[in-house]
């Protein structure tokens, strides 16, 4: 029954709405990459060899490969490489729709700038070939919205798989308040390159809500859509100026008082599940205790998500089989939960009618329940 629900899980159109571009590298690539730095002295190769091939690693040592995705992310060719692969991967689990999140990245030591970086970005979008990636500058005629479902060999055709792929920028937590704008400022710059919105992540405890206010602020004024990592740690003062906010998303929501779990649920405000990531840096006490249930039984808007996915060792099937195995979801459940996600991303009303169409597709010929 495990091995059949796994694979139903694989099989089911998704929707993936928070994930991390660096950290959902290969764990071959890593490997690859680390070894070549190791080779060339920039890094001790054995001190990150054995943290890069085990699966179930601790909170300090994906701290560590942090640290390596930082270095290896200052070459433009690596983010061009990375970027193909992890719309491969992605793909090849039939998620029909992917927002990246990236922070730009400013090196002038590598002769990087924030622009340079988001094009390294998009050289690697526009090298994906095992997969049909239909991006910003693509396209498609209505009739060819079913004609190459991400789902098609569901029943019994093998068929190439499609992805919608959308960017989010994210604002770094270490950023300056000019930094922070100039991120905004390029993502507006960049909405017809695929870019849909704006992202606050980085390490919960370093900066202050009043640094990047201003540019979210910029952000909103713009028009642009944000989601925000709210909750990551206790942080009270900081948890109620972001849903004073109201923000289009969230992202974790783990640490949140009764009073403030309130305010949340009386907004709406869509929240990006990330199951796995939250058991292992600790904002969850275990997967029976996560949030997930109550938000889900209070009728919450919810997606599932990854986070980072070859960091923390997972893909969005894996979420999804674990939602249903530790929470006893059905499958109509998990496709309705599926379904519903596509309505909380940040693409065109366009886009999202294509999508709309391929869940109705697939429930209309009873591939799912």
């Amino acid at each position: 029954m495990e091995a059949e629900m796994r694979e139903w899980c694989v099989a089911l159109p998704k929707v993936e709405l928070h994930a991390h571009l660096n950290g959902s590298v290969r764990d071959s690539t890593l490997l690859e990459l680390a070894k070549q730095l190791g080779d060339r002295g920039v890094i001790v190769f054995e001190d990150v060899k054995d943290v890069i091939m085990k699966n179930g690693r601790s909170l300090p040592e994906c701290f560590k490969l942090f640290d390596l995705f930082h270095i290896l992310t200052t070459d433009h060719d690596t983010v061009t490489r990375i970027t193909k692969e992890v719309v491969g991967d992605f793909a090849a689990e039939n998620v029909v729709y992917l927002e990246i999140r990236t922070t730009p990245k400013n090196n002038e030591a590598k002769g990087m700038t924030k622009r340079s970086y988001m094009n390294a970005v998009l050289k690697g979008l526009k090298a994906v070939e095992d997969v049909d990636a239909v991006l910003f500058d693509s396209i498609l005629r209505p009739d060819e919205t079913l004609s190459r479902t991400p789902v098609g060999d569901l029943d019994g055709v093998t068929k190439k798989k499609k992805i919608y792929v959308r960017l989010l920028l994210s604002i770094d937590r270490r950023e300056t308040t000019s930094a922070a704008l100039d991120t905004v400022n390029l993502a507006m710059e960049m909405k017809d390159q695929g870019v849909v919105g704006i992202d606050l992540s980085g390490n919960p405890v370093v900066g202050e809500w009043e640094t990047y206010l201003p540019a979210l602020e910029h952000a909103k004024e713009l028009g642009i859509p944000i989601t925000i990592h709210c909750g990551e740690v206790p942080n009270r003062k900081e948890i109620q100026a972001v849903l004073d906010f109201c923000p289009q998303r969230l992202g974790h929501v783990c640490c949140l008082n009764d009073e403030e779990w309130k305010k949340l649920k009386s907004s709406m405000i869509p929240v990006e599940i990330c199951l796995t990531s939250n058991v292992m840096t600790g904002g969850a006490p275990s997967l029976e205790l996560h949030h997930f249930a109550d938000l889900y039984n209070a009728k919450h808007p919810l997606s599932l998500c990854t986070d980072d996915s070859g960091l923390f060792s997972t893909s969005l099937s894996n979420e999804y089989y674990l939602v249903a195995s530790t929470f006893s979801l059905s499958k109509a459940e998990l496709f309705r939960l599926a379904q519903g996600a596509v309505e909380f991303a940040f693409v065109d009303d366009e886009v999202k009618k294509f999508l709309r169409a391929v869940f109705e597709h697939v429930a209309r010929k009873g591939l799912m329940p």
